[in-house]
């Protein structure tokens, strides 16, 4: 079901497990199976993904912010699934897209960590290019204490947040840890009280999408995601090249120009 509100220029869609609003330039998808925290199977995956296309393809949208119903972001994969998977009982064609599906995203996503975050739910929340947690929340990574590897990516992303050392601790131990520590190792960005976490991460949201040019953030993930795996030559070269390009852009002349006015900038979508 979608519902737009005229007067606001907002719309929300909503189904068995996964809510989608838009409102101010910003979209927040949230995971909607709260009496199980949400934890992640085949139908809550396929939206999910969905739902980060449907923002991709908006104009409208200039930030994604993910978060959780209820008390948890998303406590790993569901019990049902992994008892199917050991039973040989799973049937159907899985989603082929995974939690590395976010790192293509065009879009800034933040992770919005209202509550437990564990397993498949952390390797998703990693995956997002900033993470604001609720004080309290409960992280870990959990598969080494399932008979598990570091799957989905997380082997990949972890490490570059916090270094080689506390990712292995994390993921080798498995161990629960806060989201105070985990903002002290680099695994989120910020802490807030419960109450106003999300209101504190769509502030942040919607002063990004008023103010910062979507192509300038399209441009600056890739950089960000592939210049460390270049020489260092290479990264300079390629920002050179970017750096010419974004020049030649009405995006800098606006930049500049609502600068000096003293104005809210009228950016261009990011078009690819």
């Amino acid at each position: 079901m979608t519902e737009t509100n005229n007067d606001t220029g907002s719309t929300s869609t909503s189904n068995s497990s996964v809510l989608y609003e838009v409102n101010d330039n910003v979209a927040v998808i949230t995971l909607n199976r709260p009496e199980r925290l949400n934890a992640w199977n085949g139908e809550l995956g396929t939206a999910y993904f969905n739902a980060l296309d449907r923002a991709e393809a908006d104009p409208e949208v200039k930030v994604i912010v993910v978060t959780g119903a209820g008390r948890g972001f998303c406590a790993g994969a569901d019990m049902d699934v992994l008892q199917g998977i050991q039973s040989g009982g799973q049937s159907g064609e899985p989603d082929r897209r995974d939690a590395t599906y976010v790192l293509g995203i065009k879009k800034l996503v933040i992770a919005a960590v209202n509550g437990a975050c564990a397993g498949l739910g952390f390797v998703h929340a990693v995956a997002c290019d900033l993470r604001f947690a609720a004080e309290g929340a409960k992280f870990t990574t959990a598969f080494s204490r399932r008979g598990l590897i570091a799957e989905h990516g997380v082997s990949w992303t972890l490490p570059r947040l916090v270094g080689q050392a506390v990712a292995i601790d994390l993921l080798a131990s498995g161990r629960v840890f806060l989201a105070e520590e985990a903002k002290e190792m680099g695994v989120v960005n910020k802490v807030f009280p419960a109450e106003s976490l999300l209101a504190e991460t769509l502030a942040y949201a919607r002063d990004v999408a008023a103010n910062v040019s979507p192509t300038s953030i399209a441009v600056i993930k890739e950089q960000v995601y592939n210049h460390p795996g270049m020489a260092i030559a290479d990264a300079m070269t390629e920002s050179n090249e970017f750096m010419r390009a974004s020049l030649k852009r009405s995006d800098f002349k606006e930049g500049v120009a609502s600068f000096l006015e003293k104005r809210p900038p009228m950016f261009e979508p990011f078009t690819g």
